[in-house]
């Protein structure tokens, strides 16, 4: 079957297919580029929600200072589309992923995150090995407990041992407040990230007093990063599902200033008279953090997605919509749809203007 084409219309698309609203995408690019601005800070959206370096290169445009990976061979990918900095947020081991981070130095600047001195060693080798010095920044445990050293003198030696080696440049410290996303009320939620970018801040202090120079401190997912970006110590913010807006940062994050712009467009196969099937199921779109929700009308309650099939409750006294008619749903978590598709159509109007492809999928090493 082939790719929608530009200037086809929403309701000549056959479905399952996976919109992007341009307008409200567009706006939402803005916003978080002017956010950040507006408060001091450097914007270096992730890219794992994407994949896209279409989407990346829209977001360097507006101002973004480079962009965040979450793996090497989407780094990698990046790097072959273009890109000339990328933040890899997360940790690598092997030897095979050292030797591959120092072959990429050539082309672009790639930050490594670190948070074990065992790795510290191997890594500069491949980068003396290679000739060129690779930027590392240590990230801490800022109280989400999934990754990172601990703060005080367990940082303070990973900071002075990459310091020390000749083939690493020590540029600074990241940290995640991903466990302060959902707390509510406001007030509540501020005191938690701010507790939480403080030990960013004291950790910086604690180098810059024994010598070391800092020049990132980087934070902030989408789901905090109306807070994260006025905090003083922070110089850069990784939010970049808030490009697409899904249920989840507006439910359970209580991300209000963006708009919703990722939907997935469905048609109704089977129904029922208390319920319809429309043909997208959990291999089309997410449940996980947070369901999907029907946009638009309020006749309909989901109940429930299988592989290929997406069941929902018609409301009592309510008719429901036809046989053969769609029904767009806003996704729920970006992160955990967009990579179950090969493209985004992106829509203005009603009707198609671009196709972008969600080219980094699958690479997951």
């Amino acid at each position: 079957m082939n790719k929608p084409m530009p200037g086809q219309a929403l309701d000549d698309l056959e479905t399952p297919v996976l919109l992007l609203d341009l307008d409200r995408f567009e706006s939402n690019v803005q916003h978080m580029a002017a956010y950040c601005r507006d408060n001091g800070k450097e914007w270096r959206p992730h890219s794992k929600a994407h994949k896209s370096p279409a989407i990346a290169h829209i977001e360097l445009a507006n101002g973004a200072c480079g962009i965040t990976c979450a793996k090497l061979s989407e780094a990698e990918w990046m790097v072959a589309h273009g890109v000339p900095s990328i933040l890899l947020a997360n940790q690598i081991v092997s030897p095979v992923k050292f030797a591959a981070l120092a072959r990429l130095q050539h082309r672009a600047e790639v930050i490594a995150a670190v948070d074990n001195i065992a790795v510290v060693e191997p890594m500069a080798a491949a980068a003396i090995d290679e000739g060129v010095r690779i930027p590392v920044v240590v990230e801490i445990d800022i109280g989400m407990k999934r990754v990172g050293v601990e703060p005080g003198p367990p940082l303070l030696a990973l900071s002075k041992a990459i310091s020390d080696q000749p083939g690493l440049a020590f540029k600074g410290l990241m940290g995640y407040e991903g466990h302060v996303l959902d707390c509510w009320p406001l007030q509540a939620k501020k005191k938690a990230c701010y507790q939480a970018l403080d030990i960013l801040v004291e950790s910086r202090n604690l180098l810059e007093n024994n010598g070391l120079q800092i020049e990132i401190v980087s934070a902030g997912g989408t789901g905090s990063y109306e807070l994260s970006a006025l905090h003083d110590g922070v110089t850069e913010l990784q939010a970049g599902g808030g490009v697409f807006m899904d249920v989840m940062y507006r439910r359970k994050c209580h991300v209000e200033a963006l708009t919703p712009a990722l939907t997935v467009l469905t048609s109704v196969t089977s129904r029922a008279a208390d319920r319809v099937v429309v043909d997208a199921g959990f291999k089309t779109l997410s449940s996980s953090h947070q369901p999907p929700e029907v946009l638009g009308r309020d006749d309909l309650r989901l109940r429930g997605l299988s592989a290929e099939h997406g069941v929902f409750n018609i409301v009592e006294g309510q008719a429901g919509p036809a046989l053969g008619e769609q029904i767009e749903l806003l996704v729920g978590y970006s992160d955990s749809t967009t990579f179950l598709h090969n493209y985004f159509v992106a829509v203005r109007k009603g009707r198609v203007e671009k196709i972008w492809d969600i080219s980094a999928r699958g690479l997951l090493r």
